[in-house]
């Protein structure tokens, strides 16, 4: 075995007889106290203290943060924050402005302090305001722009026009639409009729509803939903609407133009009355041809499901466009009712996971109103 992977193993495996023969550099050694201050220590423990109040604790974990963040990578970083949060019980310690200070800022330590938002001393608030604005900037810049291409690409195609220029014409559209115009003869269609994507237009063509489940294993998707809802917001084509849930609905539209304050609006935690969400969305449906649906939930219903069914049947046979996203993340396979997302299916609703990237994508083709279910098959795989 390399000398490399024998140190690595020893970095793994940690302190004590690990049965690896190999020492440690003074660098090595400070990055392995690094880990077992986490790894080491017992349910409850601040890193660098297995007995340590998590009061009294906050200025030595601040320093292993920084600690941290000068051995491994910001991506290492997130995910051993997330771990001391989560095994340690830190959640206290991020009421401390130093500690916002020093931590990494990533879209789970968003959701964490999102649902500690009620209960954040005043003293802490800008602080996390601070770290949230940090990642939405982030995320804006990230995804903004190829959202807006994609939406504004779609509308452009969507909006047909029967007198086109030549670079516009739609030739899959105009063949269709001329077939009756075939000459056995010279083996051609004549195109009386042409069919072209309209381009430039400035009047509403779409309005989509972000209905979005807050309870708290949602906690990556509301971030990533409020963000994208802003970024469509600013789209004069698109009329977008954000609403959030859990056992009550809010309507947080009108703060669309701050993600940020669209975060702060939302109360992650709580139960979950999808039937009563939907209800609330039917309310804002004035077009529904034209109208875009999107569900944002685990499906795990704490309201009436037969409701629930029956108005997204209701919405379906109006001619809303609904799609069901069990999760918008980059968390990999989510947990879900699967009778929910069944019954939904036997609906014609796609219910199916979507990453923050694929996101673009799945509206365009929505705002077109293409088949969804290869693209569905795609994000699946």
């Amino acid at each position: 075995m390399s000398e490399d992977r024998l140190r690595r193993w020893r970095l793994a495996l940690g302190g004590g007889d690990d049965g690896t023969g190999e020492s440690l550099s003074d660098a090595d050694q400070r990055v392995d106290a690094a880990l077992a201050a986490l790894y080491d220590a017992g349910p409850g423990d601040a890193p660098g203290s297995r007995s340590a109040d998590l009061s009294a604790s906050a200025p030595r974990v601040a320093r292993w943060l920084g600690d941290i963040r000068s051995y491994f990578p910001s991506t290492v970083v997130q995910v051993m924050q997330a771990d001391a949060i989560d095994r340690l019980g830190l959640h206290r310690l991020l009421f401390e402005p130093e500690m916002l200070q020093a931590v990494e800022p990533d879209v789970h330590l968003v959701g964490t302090l999102l649902s500690l938002n009620r209960v954040m001393p005043d003293q802490t608030r800008d602080a996390a305001r601070s770290v949230v604005a940090r990642v939405v900037a982030d995320l804006e810049r990230r995804i903004a722009q190829k959202t807006r291409a994609a939406i504004r690409g779609a509308l452009n195609r969507a909006t047909r026009v029967n007198r086109p220029r030549h670079r516009d014409i739609d030739w899959k559209r105009t063949i269709h639409a001329n077939l009756k115009h075939y000459l056995p003869a010279r083996r051609t269609v004549v195109p009386e009729r042409l069919i072209g994507y309209g381009r430039g237009t400035n009047a509403v063509q779409r309005d989509v509803i972000l209905c979005v489940d807050q309870s708290g294993s949602m906690a990556a998707s509301v971030v990533y939903s409020s963000v994208f809802a802003a970024v469509l917001a600013s789209i004069r084509s698109v009329r977008t609407s954000l609403v959030v849930f859990d056992t009550s609905v809010a309507d947080l539209t009108e703060l669309l133009a701050d993600p940020v304050e669209v975060l702060f609006g939302t109360q992650l935690g709580g139960g979950t009355d999808i039937n009563r969400a939907i209800a609330y969305a039917q309310g804002l449906v004035t077009r529904p041809r034209d109208t875009i649906l999107v569900l944002i939930s685990d499906l795990y219903e704490g309201g009436v499901r037969d409701e629930m069914l029956a108005r997204v049947a209701a919405l379906t046979a109006a001619g809303v466009q609904v799609i069901v996203l069990l999760a918008l993340s980059d968390e990999g396979a989510p947990s879900y009712d699967h009778e929910n997302a069944a019954a939904l299916a036997a609906l014609g609703v796609p219910a199916f996971a979507c990453t923050p990237d694929a996101f673009p994508e799945l509206m365009a083709a929505a705002i077109e109103r293409r088949d969804l279910h290869g693209l569905v098959d795609r994000l699946r795989r």
